[in-house]
C-alpha cells in the first residue's frame, strides 16, 4: 500500500472495513467515570461546574451525586475512527453527539465502533482527501445505551505530498499579538461567565432568538492544551510512549518523521510544535477538535442549568485554532418543540475567534423541565 498517498486503492482499502467491529485500547483513557476522572475531564476543560464537582452541592440535585459534563464520553473512546490510509494526516472534522441519559459517577462503559462510511473529497485544503465517519456506542454496565457518537475525521496530504500538490489552505502564521487593554477585557469576560446552576430553566419562559451567554477560551495556550491531554487521551491515540510506541508503529505505519531528529515520532505533535502544525497544513500549533467542541458544551451546560439535559450536540470543526487564539462559544435558541413527554429546545451554535472568523458552527437539542409537566424524564428513547 502506498505510503502518504491518498489513491483509489487506499481508499478501496479503507471502505473494506465499513460495519467492521474496531479494537479501541488506543481511543481509550478511563473505562469508568470515578470522581478523580470526572475531575481531571472538567479540569482539562476549564469548567468548575459544581454538579461536576462538588458531592454536597450534587447530593442536593435531581442527581442526587456528581455526573459529568457529557463529552467526558470523549475519555472513554475519544471517536476518532480512521482506519488504513498509512501516512496520511488524520484531521479531526467534528462530532455528532446523541445522549440518552446522564454520566453518573462510578458508570463504566463498554464501547462498539465501526466504520460506516468514506466520501470522497476534493477543495481547497487538498486536490484529494476523505472523510471518514465512525459511529461510537456506549453502554453502561447495565447495558443501557447511553450516547451514540458519530466522529467525523478528514484524511488529508501532509508534509512533502502536500507540497508536491501545491496546496496550503491555512497559511502559517505566528500568534495573535493583543495588547494590554484586549487581555484585560478577554479576561473579564472569562470571569463573567454565568451558569445558571440550580434554578431551573423551565421550557416555557424559553423565547426563540434569545441568545446564550458565551463561554470564553483562551487565548489558547500549550498548557492548555496538555490539560486537555491529561484528562482525556494522554499519548494513546498515537501509540503511547516510549517502547508502547515503537511495538505500534511497527503493527501500524501511523508516523511523521521529525525532520530535525530523523525520527518517527506522531503528527499528533502538531498540536504543540508550530513546524509539525505547518507541516500538515494547519498553520501552526492548534487545539484538539474534541477540546474545542466541550468548550461549546460548557456553554450549553452553563446555560441548561441543572435540571436541563443536553440531549444533541453537532459540531463540525471547520478552521484550525492556533496557539495564540482565543475563542467565543456563542448560540441562540432557534427553535421549541414536545415530543412525546419531552420538552426540546433547538439551539444554533458557534465558535469563533479574535479574527472574527467561525471556527466551528454547530447545532444543539436541550430538553429542559415543564413548569406544567414536570422534570425531563430520562432515560430518553433511542430513535
Amino acid at each position: 500500500m502506498p505510503w502518504g498517498v491518498i489513491d483509489d486503492e487506499a481508499i478501496a482499502a479503507a471502505r473494506e472495513l465499513i460495519g467492521v467491529e474496531l479494537r479501541r485500547e488506543r481511543m481509550q483513557w478511563v473505562e469508568s467515570a470515578t470522581k478523580d476522572a470526572i475531575k481531571h475531564f472538567a479540569w482539562g476543560v476549564g469548567d468548575n461546574n459544581p454538579l461536576w464537582l462538588d458531592e454536597k452541592y450534587a447530593k442536593e440535585t435531581r442527581w442526587g451525586t456528581i455526573i459529568a459534563p457529557p463529552t467526558f464520553l470523549y475519555a472513554i473512546d475519544m471517536t476518532t475512527v480512521a482506519p488504513k490510509l498509512p501516512g496520511v494526516q488524520w484531521i479531526y472534522a467534528g462530532t455528532g453527539w446523541t445522549f440518552y441519559d446522564v454520566v453518573r459517577r462510578e458508570d463504566t462503559f463498554k464501547v462498539l465502533a465501526r466504520l460506516i462510511e468514506v466520501q470522497e473529497k476534493t477543495g481547497a485544503f487538498a486536490a484529494r482527501w476523505a472523510l471518514q465517519i465512525g459511529e461510537i456506542l456506549y453502554r453502561s454496565q447495565t447495558g443501557a445505551l447511553v450516547a451514540r457518537a458519530l466522529g467525523k475525521c478528514a484524511r488529508t496530504p501532509r508534509g512533502d505530498q502536500l507540497k508536491k500538490e501545491g496546496k496550503q489552505k491555512y497559511e502559517a502564521r505566528g500568534p495573535h499579538k493583543y495588547t494590554p487593554d484586549e487581555i484585560a477585557d478577554i479576561e473579564r469576560q472569562i470571569l463573567a461567565e454565568e451558569r445558571r446552576g440550580s434554578e431551573p430553566r423551565y421550557w416555557e419562559d424559553v423565547e426563540i432568538d434569545a441568545e446564550i451567554s458565551p463561554v470564553v477560551k483562551g487565548p489558547l495556550t500549550g498548557t492548555d492544551i496538555v490539560a486537555w491531554y491529561s484528562a482525556t487521551q494522554g499519548a494513546q491515540p498515537y501509540g503511547g510512549a516510549h517502547g508502547d510506541v515503537i511495538r505500534y508503529r511497527r503493527r501500524h505505519q501511523d508516523y511523521h518523521v521529525n525532520k530535525e531528529t530523523g525520527t518517527r515520532d506522531s503528527a499528533g505533535r502538531g498540536h504543540l510544535e508550530a513546524s509539525t502544525g505547518v507541516d500538515v497544513g494547519m498553520g501552526g500549533a492548534y487545539d484538539v477538535g474534541p477540546q474545542r467542541i466541550s468548550w461549546g458544551v460548557h456553554m450549553l451546560t452553563n446555560w441548561m442549568g441543572d435540571d436541563g439535559f443536553l440531549h444533541k450536540v453537532d459540531v463540525d470543526v471547520r478552521r484550525p485554532n492556533l496557539v495564540g487564539d482565543t475563542t467565543w462559544w456563542r448560540g441562540k435558541v432557534s427553535g421549541k418543540r414536545i415530543v412525546g413527554n419531552v420538552h426540546f429546545v433547538d439551539l444554533e451554535v458557534w465558535a469563533s475567534n479574535q479574527r472574527n472568523e467561525i471556527t466551528a458552527p454547530g447545532t444543539a437539542v436541550v430538553a429542559l423541565p415543564s413548569r406544567e409537566h414536570g422534570p425531563v424524564p430520562l432515560p430518553i428513547a433511542a430513535e
